[in-house]
């Protein structure tokens, strides 16, 4: 797969304001892993300003930048004022697997189209300035076969790599279901041949 490995994703959720011309602008941030998350995220929203005039969204699922699982809505707003620039600024954000959910409370002075673009575009700009992020790295479960005798060898590499031992079955050899990252499978392959003497593998 040609998609990079590893990327920033958000932390934690960010919530943050801004009035302009009266109106409120309330821009929560969240990290969004598939669709159902990224809905999950504008309910909660919705839920918290029951009230509100609208709930622009836009998420971009997948790496930075990826266009093949994107959304935006303008929930109301003149067509293209919001969804759209809101996501715009996402997908140049350097940062994956992410949702915004502008949040306005309308104060009663029109801000024009232009207006709006500038308003819901600055509210993701200023979410996204608060943020923190994390690495998401993706992560694939494959078996390692090895001797008895090379249990403790093979765990040892195993912890040393990053990789988590999930489930074990003890049979001729020992059976591990490992969760490795898959752009490490074959430096952890190659660590565990050196460990055991070549008597350890990996299967898919």
């Amino acid at each position: 797969m040609s998609a990079p490995r590893r990327y920033p994703v958000p932390a934690a959720r960010v919530r943050i304001e801004d009035r302009i011309e009266q109106s409120r602008f309330i821009a929560t941030l969240d990290a969004a892993r598939s669709v159902d998350d990224a809905k999950s995220v504008l309910e909660s929203v919705r839920s918290d300003f029951p009230d509100a005039t609208h709930h622009c969204f836009a998420w971009v699922i997948g790496p930075p930048g990826s266009t093949a699982n994107t959304a935006a809505g303008d929930d109301g707003e003149p067509s293209g004022t919001a969804g759209r620039p809101m996501l715009k600024v996402l997908l140049n954000s350097g940062v994956g697997d992410v949702v915004v959910v502008v949040t306005r409370y309308f104060g009663g002075v029109k801000l024009g189209k232009g207006g709006l673009v500038r308003a819901y575009s600055g509210a993701v700009q200023h979410a996204l300035r608060e943020m923190t992020t994390r690495e998401h790295v993706d992560l694939v479960d494959v078996q390692v076969v090895v001797p008895y005798a090379a249990v403790d060898a093979a765990q040892r590499v195993l912890q040393a790599q990053g990789a988590r031992v999930i489930a074990q079955a003890f049979s001729t050899n020992v059976a591990l279901l490992v969760r490795i990252p898959v752009d490490r499978e074959r430096e952890i392959a190659s660590a565990l041949a050196d460990a055991t003497n070549g008597a350890a593998r990996i299967e898919r």
